[in-house]
């Protein structure tokens, strides 16, 4: 079973919540957000905690692991984190307003590589600490979006089908998508689909979902620009809309308590998934 998490807000949905509540609700489930990326200012603490023991990782993952069933570390659940840093009145090498990307991290089959903005470190945005705490003597730098491009073919592109082999060898698997993209993973056929916002989470069949995903880009195999979950969701009807209540700070980081405040919508989004799956499928 796949089970995909997305959210129509490109912060503060509840995405990571939501799915952290239901990789306890699930028996052997393992939790993946292939992209994540987090703020050197707003995420400072998550970001410098990660940074004292030399890799690069956000909170959103490091939840997903402990709420599941894995013993695979952060990096292998996220092939891909991109640190940011807001940069007030500036537009960024990759078309970003307000904030700029300082370094990505990707993983490889050797293990975790880097990626600098190459335009970020010469005009002295690369906080100290960030150049001390990483391995990036020998990181490439990009000062332009084709040089950005070739890197992502040669790196990030098998990091993503890497991480797509090893959710589909997984069941039951939760993927967890960033900010408010309809689909983080190309290539996983996922039987029902979460959409999270706050007060309410809109449950959708899979296939329908992939099917309006794939429209709304034109060909989701394409390489078009990915695609907003609002521009996917108005395409398509829900099979159901469920209230989320507001949960306290002690109980959002208490996953088994998250599965029991939202086990009606759990319930209902396994439904929506078997409602989708052969019935002799391992999927």
């Amino acid at each position: 079973m796949k089970l995909l998490v997305a959210g129509d807000a490109r912060v503060d949905a509840g995405k990571t919540t939501f799915a952290a509540g239901l990789l306890a609700a699930l028996d052997g489930a393992v939790g993946f957000k292939p992209r994540a990326g987090n703020d050197y200012w707003y995420d400072h603490d998550d970001a410098t905690a990660a940074l004292s023991d030399g890799r690069l990782y956000g909170k959103d993952v490091a939840t997903l692991a402990a709420a599941g069933d894995t013993d695979l570390r952060e990096a292998q659940l996220n092939p891909v984190h991109r640190l940011w840093r807001p940069t007030p009145g500036r537009t960024g090498m990759l078309g970003e307003t307000g904030r700029t990307f300082l370094v990505d991290r990707v993983m490889t089959p050797e293990g975790p590589s880097f990626v600098i903005n190459g335009v970020a470190e010469r005009e002295g945005l690369l906080p100290d600490p960030v150049a001390v705490s990483l391995p990036l003597d020998d990181a490439p730098r990009v000062e332009h979006v084709d040089r950005f491009n070739t890197i992502m073919s040669e790196r990030y592109l098998p990091a993503f089908d890497r991480v797509t082999d090893r959710i589909a060898a997984t069941t039951p698997a939760v993927v967890e998508s960033y900010a408010d993209i309809a689909l983080p993973v190309e290539g996983i056929d996922f039987d029902a689909v979460a959409v999270v916002a706050p007060t309410r989470v809109q449950l959708y069949a899979g296939s329908r979902y992939l099917k309006a995903d794939e429209l709304a880009s034109g060909s989701s195999r394409e390489g078009q620009l990915e695609e907003r979950v609002t521009r996917v969701t108005e395409m398509i009807e829900p099979v159901s809309t469920h209230t989320l209540q507001p949960l306290s700070s002690d109980t959002r980081g208490d996953p088994p308590r998250v599965a029991d405040a939202y086990a009606d919508s759990y319930e209902a989004l396994l439904n929506v998934a078997l409602s989708e799956k052969p019935a002799d499928s391992n999927r």
